[in-house]
């Protein structure tokens, strides 16, 4: 008799490590993507122009290959066909008057650019990227493993063991600083201040959230070490080698599956139903899912229980897609070969623009992250030619108006707004790139409406599945009694950005689960 598969719902970075890691195993595992093809957030597509191949969505791979998942399965990807590209100078900032910071993958060149903006800068950068590099085996447990473990509980004794009580509390009440009070006590330079405050918009935060200041800390360390790199030929390789692995390893992976209801007997999960009216039985049912997904949608729970209806979602993402038909030529020098630009004055701006986004307000001045893919991964473009890949983390999912009193808005991204914002997010990219209009081809700009389109787990197009303030993290996600994957259902687990350890191209809590589970 052949065993019941471990039914995956979805097909993002944490399903398929955790189907990876199972099938490897010998468990059987069935996929089911109700999207056309596979792999969440990872999709490439050409929506310019014929020839130009962009990440619709998430591009570079950072958390990845700094994962416990990558180190296990470096190898077996390689085998079918993944590769990673990089630059040695993974990010910059782009100030309105030129002013630039560039860091790149050698801290002594590091230190010595920013002593340069300011004395002592350099080597305040050391002393913060070293102050993680000491404590990354603590650090990134916690911000990797199960948090409700025997692990966890000897991590923590060894930790207070060797700091004593009073230094343990110490260490976390300095993860705890917000990013506007490192980088203010920490950096004169308003250049390198610049560099690092628009990060802390990638992991769901704002300058002045908790425990941004580490988590900025904890980027610059990442950025360092291992850069920015992309997929080559897109995002969507990634998927593609994962899928080739979990086939080789008996899994199957099906897409337009949209699954509708799991199936429950006696409070334990047996399978699930698809909207086409098949019914799959499964050993275990684990969904990458949010929490309102998984319980009103997957779970038909209605009303929706106190705790799902409480979840709060973030601040939505804008994209902006550009063919060019050449290389930007960009106001300050040293540009050309950096893989994630950010264009934004400072702490100052930063805050603003996302505190306007958190109102429901299109910003006035967005800050904007921009990449140049073909500049790491030729075969982006043709020969030649070239792609940008803007991200505005920072837009409102639901429009209450506009910061600047200019566009007209409702409530809901039609069309005429989004193309509206796009030209104001364009205006601000002309001013910093000499030769823009010569070179611009084509764009291709998706709302936080249009991201949701693409992906039902982007609520409102926010792509870090859900708020990332204190209350719903770490413990608390997504629920102040959530530990770890379980949910009041046996044999239902629940994984992605939603949970533990939050959002990410990582695959931390499809990781987790997975070496928990199984022979």
């Amino acid at each position: 008799m052949v065993a019941a598969p471990h039914v995956i719902i979805g097909s993002g970075i944490n399903a398929l490590v955790a189907a990876a890691l199972l099938s490897r195993k010998g468990e059987p595992v069935l996929v089911l993507e109700r999207s056309e093809v596979p792999g969440g957030c990872m999709r490439s597509e050409e929506i310019t122009l014929p020839g130009y191949r962009h990440d619709v969505m998430a591009t570079t791979f950072v958390l990845f290959l700094t994962s416990p998942a990558y180190g296990e399965l470096a190898g077996d990807l390689g085998r079918h066909g993944l590769e990673f590209c990089h630059s040695p100078c993974p990010a910059a900032v782009l100030r309105p008057g030129g002013e630039t910071a560039v860091l790149s993958m050698d801290r002594a060149a590091n230190v010595a650019a920013f002593d340069a903006l300011a004395a002592g800068d350099g080597g305040q950068h050391a002393a913060d990227v070293g102050g993680i590099e000491a404590d990354a085996d603590f650090l990134f447990a916690l911000l990797g493993s199960p948090l409700w473990s025997v692990k966890m509980a000897r991590l923590m004794a060894r930790q207070a063991w060797k700091r004593g009580l009073a230094g343990l509390k110490a260490w976390f009440g300095a993860a705890l600083q917000p990013a506007r009070g490192w980088l203010e006590t920490s950096y004169a330079s308003e250049t390198l201040q610049a560099l690092w405050a628009p990060w802390v918009l990638h992991t769901g935060l704002t300058p002045e959230s908790t425990y941004s200041g580490q988590m900025g800390r904890v980027i610059a360390f990442a950025l360092e070490a291992v850069g920015a790199p992309v997929a080559r030929g897109g995002a969507a390789s990634v998927p593609q080698a994962f899928c080739k692995l979990i086939e080789e390893n008996g899994g199957e992976i099906r897409t337009g599956t949209d699954v509708e209801r799991i199936v429950v007997k006696n409070g334990k999960a047996v399978g699930v139903r698809t909207a086409s009216g098949e019914t799959i039985d499964a050993q275990s049912v684990i969904a990458s899912v949010t929490p309102t997904q998984l319980s009103q949608r997957l779970l038909g729970e209605e009303p929706a229980p106190d705790a799902v209806r409480k979840y709060r979602y973030g601040r939505g993402n804008f994209q902006l897609h550009y063919a060019l038909d050449g290389e930007p030529d960009w106001i300050a020098e040293g540009l050309e070969n950096v893989a994630l630009i950010h264009l934004a004055d400072g702490i100052d701006s930063v805050s603003k623009s996302c505190n306007e986004a958190e109102r429901g307000l299109l910003p006035e001045t967005p800050t904007i992250c921009v990449g140049q893919p073909h500049r790491l991964d030729p075969s982006r473009a043709p020969q030649g030619k070239g792609i940008l890949w803007l991200q505005v983390p920072d837009a409102p999912r639901v429009i209450k108006g506009d910061a600047a009193g200019v566009i007209e808005t409702g409530p809901e991204w039609t069309e005429a707004v989004r193309e509206a914002f796009a030209d104001r997010v364009e205006e601000i990219l002309r001013r910093h790139i000499r030769n823009f209009d010569e070179i611009k081809l084509a764009r291709s700009a998706c709302s936080p409406a249009d991201l949701n389109d693409l992906n039902i787990n982007l609520v409102g197009g926010d792509p870090y599945g859900g708020s990332c303030s204190i209350d719903q993290f770490f413990l608390w996600r997504p629920f102040a009694h959530s530990a770890n994957s379980d949910t009041q259902i046996r044999n239902l687990h629940m994984i992605g950005a939603s949970t533990h350890p939050g959002p990410g191209l990582g695959g931390g809590s499809g990781y987790n689960l997975a070496k928990g589970m199984g022979a």
